[in-house]
């Protein structure tokens, strides 16, 4: 139970912190929807998305008011479409994905996330047919997300569908070059993806899930770096970093303490199953909404200098500590998310030359997720951008943990530029990729094993 001083502290969270909960996300399993005709699966769809979505926003709206806590976000995602459209052709998967926009659309959530494919073993037809369609499906909607996973420390690495996503972020990017590549914000590479992701662009909704389930995505790193700051006014060099990591975990507790209890009537009043809590610190491009000033409050002078690798495993461990006591439903990604454009801080220590992209790849050994939100020149070769994929699945293939990659080659535009996506996506300056070619070994092909201990269960 809470005692009456956290309460009071929640209170002050929701006033003046940025504690809100970031996403509440409608689950949907679409297999039974399958279908040889378009047109029969289009109807199923739309029926199925109508039904379950329809009072999706009204209902997070009025849970939202009863307890002033904003829902900034409400979100749908759905089985991964290589798997559920097996036999469709690009141009279909092209339509699947407009018509999925348009569902979107009509239940008025932000992003349906699910326009995806599991290929860390192999490559489907479907899938390939989904994969070459993605710089059109992408171009042309506005609110589907779409995920590639690509390796997992069962599977090893395929290397064909790494460079296979090379080609194609070029691809998406070029086919949003009016605006800075945006379509690449909706593509994340992914190994070992979560099958219950309520945030985007990663979100899907696994083939083990429930027909339909409610999720949530809490959020506060503003929350955090507050309680820091307060306790190092209070304590000065006397605070040490265990106890810093103990405040932490506290802040985690309570945001999902409050995450919970969103999910869990919005979940009720929709007559449906909570899922999970996603309690990862996910910042957006406001001042006070940082993860990047976390690192400033600990006594860094900024991201990206030595001693970040460490701090961000603290944060990342404390937070896990925190919400799994306070919920037992927690899943997803879970963590600290250090997206460049989505961050004011870290997108300045980028800017400034004081975080590189070697660093950020240091520090996704210890995150939630890993090279997220990154604006590279447009000219990047594609043997490059499938290489620094290959880098960052093999961190997560090793470690046994969730890695992914959302790179924006922005087109036209070179190191020191700027490019602007929008929104919670905020922007960055476009940062340099180490010179060199990759060209011989991603052709290659084939696959990277699984790693010896993929085999200890």
């Amino acid at each position: 139970m809470l005692t009456e001083r956290e309460v009071i502290s929640t209170i002050d969270m929701l006033r003046s912190e940025h504690l809100d909960v970031r996403t509440v996300t409608l689950g949907l399993n679409l297999f039974d929807c399958i279908s040889d005709d378009f047109g029969t699966f289009s109807f199923k769809v739309r029926t199925k998305i109508h039904k379950f979505a329809k009072n999706l926003v009204s209902t997070c709206n009025e849970v939202g008011d009863r307890y002033g806590i904003p829902v900034v976000n409400k979100r749908i995602t759905i089985s991964p479409i290589g798997t559920v459209c097996a036999g469709f052709s690009r141009d279909q998967m092209v339509k699947t994905c407009q018509l999925l926009d348009d569902c979107a659309k009509e239940a008025g959530v932000d992003f349906l996330g699910g326009f995806g494919a599991l290929v860390e073993k192999g490559i489907t037809p479907g899938e390939r047919n989904l994969i070459d369609a993605l710089p059109e499906a992408l171009a042309t909607t506005s609110r589907v997300c779409s995920s590639i996973n690509v390796g997992s420390t069962r599977a090893g690495i395929n290397m064909d569908a790494v460079k296979l996503m090379g080609h194609r972020i070029l691809d998406v990017a070029e086919a949003t070059a009016d605006r800075d590549g945006l379509g690449c914000a909706k593509l994340v590479v992914f190994c070992n993806i979560p099958q219950d992701v309520p945030f985007m662009a990663g979100g899907y909704l696994g083939v083990g899930e429930a027909d339909a389930v409610i999720s949530v995505g809490v959020s506060g790193p503003g929350v955090v770096k507050k309680a820091i700051d307060r306790a190092v006014k209070r304590e000065g060099e006397n605070l040490n970093i265990s106890e810093i990591a103990e405040i932490i975990k506290t802040t985690a507790y309570k945001v999902t303490k409050v995450g919970q209890l969103i999910g869990s009537e919005v979940a009720q009043r929709m007559n449906l199953p909570f899922g999970v809590a996603d309690l990862s610190l996910a910042p957006t491009p406001a001042i006070g909404d940082s993860v990047g000033e976390i690192f400033q409050s600990v006594g860094l002078s900024s991201i990206g200098a030595p001693g970040s690798t460490a701090v961000l495993a603290m944060l990342n461990d404390a937070v896990k500590k925190g919400g799994v006591f306070a919920s037992s439903q927690v899943g997803g990604l879970s963590g600290a998310f250090i997206p460049v454009s989505e961050d004011a801080a870290i997108a300045a220590a980028a800017s400034s030359g004081k975080l590189t992209l070697e660093k950020l790849e240091a520090m996704t050994c210890v995150c939630s997720v890993g090279l997220d939100m990154i604006a590279i020149p447009g000219s990047t070769p594609a043997d490059i951008i499938s290489a620094i994929i290959a880098d960052e699945t093999a961190i997560g293939m090793i470690n046994a943990k969730t890695t992914a990659v959302r790179l924006i080659p922005v087109p036209g535009k070179t190191v020191g530029e700027r490019a602007e996506f929008g929104g919670l996506l905020g922007g960055a300056d476009i940062m340099p990729v180490q010179q060199g070619t990759a060209a011989d070994f991603i052709n290659r092909g084939g696959r990277i094993p699984a790693p010896i201990h993929s085999f200890k269960n």
